[in-house]
């Protein structure tokens, strides 16, 4: 890769992961301000879970996996890394380090009476559908103090860092998969961080210092954009094996954090609205694809060519840096 290639790339990684990391975090800083409800009226915080499920999963199977495909890698052994990183994100989520628990905190960011409900109901999917109502009344408020503040920091800013690395992968891959994969990290972390700052709020009088605490562990997604771009770049022919992984995250992101938060026994009408808001968020990441396609015909119509001059010869590696 010819170094000005490799710096522009590096730079167009830096501001990918910076809006996704801090921007995700302002975003979700100005809904609380909006005001996020479960209800009608305002954000509703399912339709941003449903949207961001949908662009995950979209991204997933509609993009990264694809990707990783077209390379000469037995399609057993792609399958195997895909079937790793899932295991992997699920000892992750054990170690609370990946997940974080924010399915704990989506009821606290829906501020007064409805918040509560919706904790409450959350609570009640936790335990198989038993009212624990009692619960619900404190909105979890009760658990995250000082010492939870910076759990979720901690987890916060690992997981950013993860998803600094999954882009940069993307990004290196091609640029249109970098746009989709910044897009897919910026709607799920939006929901993620309204959690965060209701937990760092609880534990700090000061509104402020939880919105700079948390832009400070989005920082990391930039961080880990720029890690990300060194090693993959130096290990470029490990490449589809990094997008598996990615894809691997996004995956069960939104099948183990997203979506069970979306299963409750809700009216015909809201269930409908979920759905239509998960086709919004698979849309959206093909809107992204389609437009980037636009901007980028020009420079990858020839590598287009020469990639399915390979494929019909059965060399199907990834000369996307060639």
């Amino acid at each position: 890769m010819p170094i000005d290639i490799a710096a522009m790339n590096l730079i167009v990684i830096i501001l990918a992961t910076l809006v996704a990391g801090i921007g995700s975090v302002w975003l979700a800083a100005l809904l609380l301000r909006v005001g996020v409800r479960s209800g009608s009226g305002g954000v509703n915080s399912q339709h941003l879970l449903s949207l961001a499920a949908g662009a995950l999963l979209a991204t997933a199977f509609m993009h990264l996996l694809p990707e990783a495909f077209e390379s000469r890698i037995e399609p057993a052994m792609l399958f195997g890394v895909l079937l790793f990183g899932l295991v992997f994100f699920f000892l992750l989520d054990k170690a609370e380090l990946w997940h974080h628990g924010h399915e704990h905190h989506h009821g606290d960011a829906l501020p007064g009476p409805v918040g509560q409900q919706a904790a409450g109901h959350a609570h009640d999917h936790d335990h198989g559908g038993h009212a624990h109502h009692d619960h619900g009344d404190h909105s979890h408020g009760h658990a995250p103090r000082a010492g939870g503040g910076w759990a979720v920091l901690t987890g916060d800013s690992v997981h950013c860092f993860g998803d600094g690395i999954l882009i940069a992968s993307a990004f290196i891959a091609d640029i249109r998969l970098g746009l989709v994969a910044a897009v897919a990290v910026l709607a799920h972390e939006i929901p993620h961080h309204i959690g965060d700052l209701v937990v760092l709020r609880q534990s700090s009088a000061n509104q402020r210092v939880a919105l700079v605490k948390v832009s400070l562990a989005g920082t990391m997604t930039m961080l880990g954009g720029i890690v990300g771009w060194w090693l993959v770049d130096r290990l470029h022919g490990l490449l589809p094996y990094f997008l598996v992984l990615a894809a691997s995250s996004f995956v069960y992101v939104a099948l183990a954090d997203l979506i069970p938060q979306l299963q409750k026994r809700l009216p015909a009408r809201q269930t409908a609205a979920q759905i239509a808001w998960l086709i919004v968020g698979i849309a959206l990441v093909t809107l992204v694809s389609r437009l980037a396609h636009g901007e980028h015909d020009h420079g990858h119509a020839e590598h287009g060519h020469a990639e399915h001059g390979h494929a019909h010869e059965g060399e199907g590696a990834p000369a996307h840096k060639d």
